[in-house]
């Protein structure tokens, strides 16, 4: 009897969130209006800290875009964009028709070279413009290096679009990813540390921002008594129903934080005399990483390969992803201009992401260690 399937990182329910659901069919606010999507906010509000004002809206995708829209990122404008990333993050900058520059990593957070960005700053000074957005991400839950990118971003006068998407909990010197940005996103997609089935959030750092990405999310009506509108919107708010999900996956969120940690340790104590294998992980003590999915880096030898793996995990029913194939690598952008030594290309060429799921039970691991076992020598 085939064994059950082991997931990369499914979703995991704290218990609580079935009654908010049914709170939402109980008024009859089923929509994107209701109480749940106010105490959602309220509560991530909260746990982000002082000038964190957060709108819910139905993905982080859609976050970006609105983002790119409050910096004023229009045709032809520059935006320097992390390479190493899915695909989301870049084409909000498409959306808008602007001109994606892609940033390659830097080797300890595998997130944007700091020598890099001010190579890609100033090629675009060269050509006329500065750049109105640099977008960062924290990949795979890794904080991206802070004090260099921030410095840069002063030093140039250019806003930082943070995409934490995959962030949650991490933070970096002791503060949340999340509040590094002159604007921030995080994910709520159906595979992230906590979910509500699809959505993402917008942190503004004032209440003006706040009201502009509400009113450019729920299709730019303008304050009148009938429908009038005289700018482009988008149907972007989070429903009630799934910010019924979110508050009760808010109530168990460091609990999976920790899960997650847990699972990194997991593969710790597994691969730490592999020599073959080298786990990500953090490069220093100012570095938290929530561990939204623990990956790997294969030396391939006649006996190990990245496929050689995947296919094995497959066989014995448990998933695994090749890592984030890199933005410069992609048919879609070819022919964008790209700075960096293709650090990110080869990460992605020997790297594997492993089961990460914060319900991963010792029956699971032990499945997988077996694996990964069959490899060590």
């Amino acid at each position: 009897m085939k064994e059950d399937k082991i997931w990369l990182s499914p979703p995991h329910m704290g218990g609580n969130e079935l009654k908010y659901i049914n709170d939402a069919f109980d008024t009859n606010w089923i929509s994107q209006y209701g109480s749940n999507i106010d105490e959602f906010e309220n509560s991530l509000e909260n746990y982000f800290g002082e000038n964190s004002f957060v709108t819910a809206l139905s993905s982080g995708t859609a976050a970006i875009h609105l983002a790119l829209q409050l910096l004023n990122v229009e045709e032809g404008d520059f935006v320097i964009c992390q390479s190493f990333t899915f695909v989301a993050t870049a084409n909000p900058i498409l959306y808008l028709k602007a001109i994606p520059v892609f940033v390659d990593s830097e080797s300890s957070t595998w997130n944007l070279c700091p020598n890099a960005v001010e190579d890609a700053i100033k090629y675009c000074l060269q050509k006329g413009k500065k750049p109105k957005a640099i977008i960062t991400v924290s990949l795979y839950g890794m904080p991206f290096m802070v004090d260099e990118i921030l410095e840069i971003s002063r030093k140039y006068e250019i806003p930082i679009i943070e995409d934490s998407a995959e962030a949650l909990g991490s933070t970096y010197k002791n503060q949340l990813c999340g509040t590094f940005g002159d604007l921030s996103i995080i994910s709520f997609n159906g595979n992230k540390i906590i979910t509500t089935s699809g959505g993402g959030i917008l942190i503004s750092r004032n209440k003006i921002d706040k009201e502009r990405t509400l009113f450019l999310s729920t299709q730019a009506k303008d304050n009148k008594d009938y429908y009038c509108h005289s700018e482009i919107g988008y149907n972007y708010r989070m429903s009630n129903i799934s910010a019924g999900i979110g508050r009760g996956q808010m109530e168990v969120l460091e609990k999976r934080i920790n899960q997650r940690r847990e699972n990194h340790d997991f593969y710790h104590e597994v691969v730490k005399e592999m020599e073959n294998i080298n786990l990500f992980s953090e490069p220093d003590e100012n570095f938290y990483s929530n561990y939204w999915l623990n990956t790997i880096l294969i030396k391939e030898n006649a006996n190990l390969s990245k496929e050689k793996l995947r296919q094995t995990f497959l066989e014995n029913n448990i998933e695994t992803r090749y890592l984030w194939k890199p933005m410069h690598l992609q048919p879609l952008y070819k022919d964008c201009k790209f700075f960096g030594d293709n650090i990110s290309g080869t990460l992605f060429e020997i790297g594997l992401c492993l089961p990460s799921g914060s319900s991963l039970n010792n029956g699971d691991k032990g499945r997988i260690a077996e694996v990964l076992n069959l490899f060590n020598n």
